[in-house]
């Protein structure tokens, strides 16, 4: 019989392997099955674009028909039940898929840290149905509000992804003349945290420009439908600052699916414990991409970046094909080609491989952070839709 590979998840990990797998196996060797709730990949890293102007939708979402081969199967379905002993996948429609090996590539979703109120009253970035519902509330806010008295959106979070909202509700404030106030809210000192102060700096000259305030120094403690609170303690009363739209955007964490896959899991953050081969502590199970904690040596793990995702997407379908045959598998070392991150119609890149400036924004960048993601939907789809998404990354 056939060996039978099943990947969950369309995300940068799940539709990379798919096309590496495709790419390596032979004729005979296996047979795959794709399995995902959306019948598209989804181009995370823009879909803040789709805040400002929903229709970019369509560069930022591939048909799964467009990356994979009329070889392989794809099930349409949200991914309920792994039964490991008799290696069986179940999504919510009842539909069993069987495995010889299976591929975890389901993502992450936001951390919200037990915050009180916050998960409840906050949108979060992580789909398509997200970046519309807060482009409607961002339009609705703005509607509502005069000159005199402006909206107030609230990003919570200052790493990669608040910060690229912020300027994207920037940009929609600017263009359509909207009456918003912007506040980007960050418990650490600095925007982008933890990162080199050149491109702290960078980004918070961009942001500033975009009129965009920044908070920093004090985490929000607790939310309700009117307002955060920001800091406090035994002693202290906390800042409240009321908002009309609230997003968070601070962290990530283990998908649900994933409490029903019996391999070795952080405890804390839900994720999959990976060897850099992908494997776990299943032999017939691997993880990649946000869904795990990729070894990288010592204490290191991967990061949970898109530009990770598709690096070790490569060797993971590559390592599926070798198990299939019964092939020795290869490890993946990340390896960090810089950062280019956008403030609305800006950017700021930093560490970028090859380039003689460390940090550079202007045309450049612009057009470096468009090509990134242009590169990645021509190499997963075709040539001809990369460059006819170039304009709207």
């Amino acid at each position: 019989m056939t060996t039978q590979v099943v990947v969950v998840g369309s995300g940068y990990a799940g539709a990379g392997a798919v096309k590496a797998f495709e790419d390596e196996v032979g004729e005979g060797e296996a047979e795959l099955t794709w399995v995902s709730e959306h019948d598209y990949h989804l181009v995370l890293h823009e879909v803040h674009r789709a805040i400002r102007n929903p229709a970019v939708e369509d560069s930022i979402t591939i048909p799964v028909g467009e990356i994979m081969s009329e070889d392989g199967e794809f099930v349409q379905g949200r991914v309920v039940d792994v039964d490991t002993e008799d290696r069986v996948v179940e999504t919510d429609d009842g539909e069993a898929v069987e495995y010889d090996y299976l591929l975890l590539a389901i993502g992450s979703t936001t951390a919200f840290f037990g915050i009180d109120g916050l998960k409840e009253h906050a949108h979060q970035l992580k789909s398509l149905a997200d970046a519309r519902a807060i482009h409607e509330d961002v339009r609705e806010a703005a509607g509502n509000a005069t000159r005199s008295e402006p909206a107030t959106v609230i990003v919570g979070g200052a790493g990669l992804s608040g910060i690229q909202t912020a300027g994207e509700i920037a940009e929609y404030r600017d263009k359509h003349r909207a009456p918003l106030d912007i506040k980007l809210v960050e418990g650490l000192d600095e925007v982008f945290p933890g990162n080199d102060p050149q491109i702290q700096g960078a980004l918070r000259q961009r942001l500033e420009d975009a009129d965009v305030e920044i908070l920093t120094g004090d985490f929000i403690s607790k939310a309700d439908e009117d307002a955060v609170y920001l800091g406090g303690g035994e002693d202290e009363e906390p800042e409240e600052l009321a908002y009309d739209v609230l997003i968070w955007t601070g962290g990530i964490t283990g998908q649900a699916e994933l409490d029903a896959v019996d391999v070795e899991k952080d405890d804390r953050s839900n994720r999959v414990f990976a060897e850099s081969d992908f494997t776990t502590s299943d032999d017939r199970v691997f993880a990649i991409g946000d869904t795990a904690l990729v070894d990288q040596g010592g204490d290191d793990v991967a990061p949970p970046t898109a530009q990770a995702a598709w690096q070790a997407a490569e060797v993971a379908g590559d390592n599926l094909a070798r198990a299939a045959r019964g092939a020795p598998l290869q490890s993946w070392q990340h390896e960090d080609k810089g950062t280019v991150i956008s403030v609305g119609e800006e950017a700021v890149a930093h560490d970028v491989v090859g380039m003689p400036i460390k940090t550079f924004g202007g045309t450049p960048a612009k057009l470096l952070k468009k090509a990134i993601a242009s590169r990645w939907i021509a190499k997963v789809s075709s040539t001809g839709r990369g460059i006819g998404a170039f304009g709207d990354m």
